[in-house]
């Protein structure tokens, strides 16, 4: 009993001011990012109504002031995100967006009801409960980031040859995907555009993470910017931040927020943990009994998956229906389908 006194007084002691702001910047950064996907789909659904669909192609919605607020909110809670990286570890920020999960499918699941007319079948529920039970396994059980105290150090793991072949895979995966696999399944299977969005967004992260500490080490003044590599970390977070909201945007307009949400959460949380593991070599300072946990964690978030992946159709309890009413205004249906994918589905 003394011992496990002991062992949470240390724990706490272990929290620094600088993880205490990463973890308020991260919540914060939760709750905006979770609010913007209802409002974003609000603007997407409305600019839809009166020009070509971000699904079919269109860009009618950068003409709406509904989706500019919601792409607000999430600029703030993005900004917030990548505040957190500068000043707590990877490991410990990333996973935080199961809260953002909490916030649209506890809180929120009321709002995308009433101002989306979308529902979320009880096995959809019981999903995202697996998917953040999996990943709060995977906190408790992940390793400590080491010390970095230069954006040279984060080049030097960047160009290891272990973290190139991962860079060099999901390039070329993400190309495949784009080029060959989404003008044939983008608009019926929902893991084509947020592989896109998932795989890109392990790269960003680790990208962010090192123009984060730049900035960092910068203010604190340790000037960063003189080194070509801080301007290449951030050419990358661009490219792949432009590419996210664009594939983003054709998820949200093309399916049920509250399945997209989710599985974009999953998919990004474990590329990022895996990129961060290749990259930081997080495994190399665990034992057995940690790593096995964490694939458990693993596990018990592809099951998650899994059942949203199922009930993406599943309204009132029947299991593969498709509701039959339309909301005539915008040419979605309850759970927010496109009309061609509802009558390819019945036929």
């Amino acid at each position: 009993m003394a011992e496990t006194a002991q062992s949470w007084t240390l724990a706490y002691k272990g929290m620094s001011s600088d993880n205490i702001k990463g973890l308020v910047l991260a919540l914060s950064s939760s709750f905006f990012i979770g609010a913007s996907f209802i409002v974003k789909k609000k603007g997407l659904k409305k600019a839809g109504a009166s020009g070509l669909r971000a699904g079919s192609g269109g860009y009618s919605y950068l003409y709406e002031p509904l989706w500019w607020a919601g792409m607000i909110t999430m600029v703030v809670g993005e900004i917030a995100n990548f505040a957190a990286y500068a000043f707590a570890p990877a490991i410990l920020v990333t996973p935080l967006g199961a809260l953002s999960i909490i916030i649209r499918h506890e809180s929120n699941a009321v709002l995308a009801h009433i101002i989306l007319r979308e529902r979320l079948h009880i096995f959809g529920v019981l999903g995202c409960v697996l998917c953040v039970v999996g990943s709060t396994t995977i906190v408790l059980h992940a390793p400590q980031e080491q010390m970095i105290e230069s954006v040279a150090e984060v080049w030097d793991l960047a160009t290891e040859p272990g973290f190139l072949l991962y860079a060099a895979l999901v390039i070329v995966a993400v190309f495949i995907l784009i080029v060959r696999v989404i003008p044939h399944y983008g608009q019926t299977h929902i893991m084509v555009y947020v592989g896109v969005c998932s795989l890109v967004g392990s790269l960003s992260v680790m990208s962010v993470k090192a123009l984060g500490i730049a900035l960092k080490l910068t203010f604190s003044g340790m000037n960063q910017l003189i080194f070509p590599q801080t301007w290449v970390f951030a050419l990358v977070v661009l490219t792949c931040v432009l590419t996210q909201m664009n594939y983003l945007n054709k998820a949200l307009d093309t399916f049920n927020t509250a399945v997209v949400s989710p599985i974009y959460y999953v998919m990004f949380t474990t590329l990022t943990i895996l990129a961060s593991v290749i990259m930081f070599k997080d495994w190399d300072r665990q034992n057995a009994t940690q790593i096995v946990t964490e694939m458990c964690g693993f596990v018990t978030i592809l099951s998650g998956t899994f059942l949203l992946h199922k009930t993406n159709n599943m309204a009132d309890g029947v299991p593969g229906r498709i509701p039959k009413h339309i909301d005539e205004e915008d040419g979605f249906t309850s759970e927010g389908i496109p009309l061609r994918c509802q009558e390819s589905l019945r036929s």
